[in-house]
């Protein structure tokens, strides 16, 4: 099937003809990127299928790990500054590439220890059990940060002023709770796991544009049964009329049978509780936070 021309309707993609594609070209994935221009930023999403074995192939080759089971490498959210040509954008290779590839914070499923004390196990046994990595995909991601290509961009002393630096102005939620209309939304997955049956690794990024302001939330939502629940949040909040882009970063993570305890404590069933812990915003009001920061860069011209 022939890629179909720059700005055609994804409704004109036969989409069993695209997902038998042995690659995915530029103009497709640029027919496939959904756009909303809000003040002086450009807001982007595209949802396309998992990934095929090729391009699979070539991520881990490149990154150098096993990837999930589910990976969906040609999705991708961004926010683009016009005028400047800065762009934060989410997606999901450097999401994978951001995972602890040294052993370092590894990982044991519940059952490890009775695999070690079992003489009956080999040493290849419990190496499946602990990887060289972090088979829980628990990524540190924040975002890809992209400058502009212009002539002022690539002057250190300018570049240096559109960093993210620290701040005290937190992202007012109070103001993303009112009912203003909503512009533009999206929910984008950019990779699961079921951690080979012994639990979830899920992430996605989500976002929606009002008329004065925009949130984008990347979550991380990793739970191993019986060892540990963990979220990890970056949300950009976006002012239009000041042009200053706020980032925040919050590490979530306890005990899984304290979490389960919690939920007990609330009143739900056994069955209940089962179908909570599938939940990353029910486990998020559960999760104590371990560590919060808060950035924000300025862009007005």
């Amino acid at each position: 099937m022939a890629a179909p021309p720059i700005g055609q309707p994804l409704t004109h993609i036969n989409p069993i003809d695209s997902m038998n594609e042995p690659w995915v070209s530029p103009e497709y994935l640029a027919a496939a990127t959904k756009k909303h221009t809000q003040g002086s930023f450009v807001i982007a999403s595209r949802k396309l299928p998992i990934s095929k074995a090729g391009p699979i192939e070539a991520m881990e080759k490149d990154i150098k790990i096993p990837v999930p089971e589910m990976i969906f490498g040609d999705n991708l959210v961004s926010i683009t500054h016009a005028p400047t040509g800065w762009r934060i954008e989410f997606n999901a290779r450097d999401a994978l590439d951001a995972v602890d590839k040294t052993g370092d914070n590894m990982l044991r499923v519940a059952y490890a220890s009775e695999w070690s004390a079992s003489r009956e196990q080999t040493s290849a046994g419990i190496r499946e059990v602990v990887r060289p990595f972090d088979w829980s995909y628990s990524t540190t991601y924040k975002g890809t940060i992209i400058h502009g290509e212009g002539a002022a961009d690539t002057d250190a002393d300018v570049r240096k002023t559109r960093e993210f630096a620290p701040t005290d102005e937190p992202i007012p939620f109070e103001l993303l709770k009112r009912r203003d209309p909503i512009r533009f939304f999206d929910d984008v997955m950019l990779y699961e796991s079921e951690l080979d049956d012994n639990g979830i690794s899920i992430l996605s990024a989500k976002l929606r544009v009002h008329d004065e302001r925009m949130l984008l939330l990347c979550r991380l939502y990793m739970r191993l049964d019986n060892v540990v629940c963990r979220i990890r949040d970056t949300r950009i909040y976006v002012d239009f009329a000041s042009e200053v882009v706020t980032r925040e970063y919050v590490v979530k993570e306890a005990n899984f049978n304290d979490v389960k305890q919690a939920l007990l404590v609330s009143g739900l069933r056994p069955d209940g509780i089962t179908i909570a812990l599938r939940d990353a915003n029910r486990i998020a009001d559960i999760l104590p936070t371990i560590s919060q920061t808060l950035e924000s860069v300025s862009l007005i011209s």
